[in-house]
Order: C-alpha cells, then structure tokens, then sequence
C-alpha cells in the first residue's frame, strides 16, 4: 500500500507545480512587457532626469554661494564692514551668477528636446565661469599661497563641470527613451510578422476576446512609419514642427513625439516637403 501511494502522491504534486510556475512565467513575462513598453520607460528617465536635475542644481547653487562670499571680500578690498563699498561688493557675483543660472536654466528646456544652442551661448557660460574664477582666485594666485589657490579653484570648477555635464546627461537621457522606444518598435514588427502558434483562448474564435477600455490601443498597434506618415501628411511649409505638435496631430506618447518631431524636422530640411 505503501509503494503504490507514491506514485499517486507525484502524479498530484507534478501538475500543480507546473501550473504554478506557468502561472509565474506568464506573470513574469507580463511585468517584463510593461517593464520595457516605451511610455513606461519614459516615466523612469523622467524620475531620473529629476533626480539629476535636483542633485545638480543643488550642488551649483552651493557652489555659487562658496564663491560669492570669496569673490565680495576680493571685490570690498578691506573696506569697512558695513560701508558702501563693502555692501556693492556684494552685487558683483550675483550678477554673475544670475546671467549663469538663466544660461543653465535654458539649456534644461533645450537638452530635453536636444535642440542645439548657438555658440554664443556657450561663450556666456565660459565668460561667467571664467570670470567667477579668476575673482576667486586671483588673491591666492597674487600671494603665492598655492593652498589658497587650490581652495579656491574647487567650487568653480566644480560648478563648471556640472555645468557641461548635467547638459549632456540630459541630451543621453532623451536618448535613453528613444533607443527604448525604437526596441520596443522592433520586438512589435518580429511579433506582427511571426504568427503565434497556439494561443489559447476560451472564447469561441469567431468573437473577439473581450479588452478593456484603456486596452483598445494596444489591439490594433501602430507603428512609428504610421505616426510619421500621419504628421507628415498634416503638415505644410507654415507649420512649426514641435513635439506638442506632433502629439496633437497623431496622438501618439510624449516620448514619441519628440523623435517624430526630429525626424520630421530632418525630412522636410528647409521646409520644403519630399513628397518623392
């Protein structure tokens, strides 16, 4: 009795298992669908691009703050506390800082649409730098106190550094979205053009599986030559490509519409549509 009730026992247990982990797997695969679908992605790099829009800005604007104080004891020129000179000495970085922080505060809108600035720009944010430096410095530099020079030289430097570098983290964030949108457009045109082989489905075959409301998009997929081909289609020469215009035109998510929008910028060229 004893032998026969094991093989009853794993005949009841296999099954189960399995059943438990198919019902894993399509859980896990399902997670992962939604892990890498395009506007989901696009939340993330948002959240990380905030992250790093905060922490950079944080660190700028205590640096600016290290540097003001030094750069108004160099403007005051041992003038008495409280006097007129010791108190305009105290306009001289701010003036600097706040033409740095506006050049900054613009590139944030243009790295997320990664639309280039003019040279003219980044010569603003050098001159300003450059100039936050030398007040800082020049003191230790004229007293050959190379600790001096060193204590100084780090918070511009620094501010310089996150300058140029939170701007092409933004630059690579977009991109970061648009190589997650461009994957997920592959994996949708392998799927269209691979036929599943069993798909079970309880209801009869002649009625469509019932999907919910905010599911009707993900039925029937559009691809990325469908949005193109629908704003190019809307445009004309008085339009002014924008992502906002291009979501109006297609519907299409916030993190397709700027690669349409750049893509059809690149086709048009000088406003002259290609119809060939």
């Amino acid at each position: 009795m004893r032998l026969a009730a094991v093989p009853e026992l794993s005949t009841r247990t296999v099954p189960g298992r399995a059943r438990r982990l198919a019902e894993d797997a399509a859980e896990a695969a399902e997670v992962r669908r939604w892990q890498t679908h395009p506007d989901v992605v696009a939340l993330r790099v948002e959240r990380v691009r905030t992250q790093v829009d905060r922490l950079c800005w944080a660190g700028i604007v205590l640096g600016l703050a290290f540097t003001t104080a030094n750069v108004q004891w160099f403007a005051a020129a041992g003038a008495a506390f409280g006097s007129l000179p010791w108190l305009t000495a105290w306009l001289l970085d701010p003036t600097v800082c706040l033409v740095l922080l506006a050049i900054l505060r613009a590139e944030q809108v243009t790295a997320r649409y990664q639309v280039h600035t003019d040279r003219w720009v980044r010569a603003a944010k050098w001159l300003t730098l450059a100039a936050t430096y030398v007040m800082n410095t020049w003191s230790s530099w004229a007293a050959g106190m190379p600790a001096g020079v060193v204590l100084h030289s780090v918070p511009p430097l620094v501010v310089f550094v996150a300058a140029e570098a939170v701007t092409d983290l933004r630059d690579k964030l977009t991109d970061a979205v648009q190589v997650a949108f461009t994957n997920a457009i592959d994996k949708a045109r392998v799927h269209e053009q691979s036929a599943p082989v069993h798909e079970p489905d309880p209801s009869p075959p002649a009625a469509p599986r019932p999907v919910a409301r905010g599911d009707e998009r993900s039925v029937r997929r559009k691809l990325f030559a469908d949005y193109l081909t629908e704003a190019r289609d809307a445009w004309n020469p008085g339009v002014q490509i924008t992502p906002a215009w291009v979501r109006e035109t297609t519907g299409c998510s916030r993190g397709l519409s700027s690669r349409l929008a750049a893509d059809l910028t690149a086709e048009v060229g000088t406003g002259v549509r290609d119809d060939a």
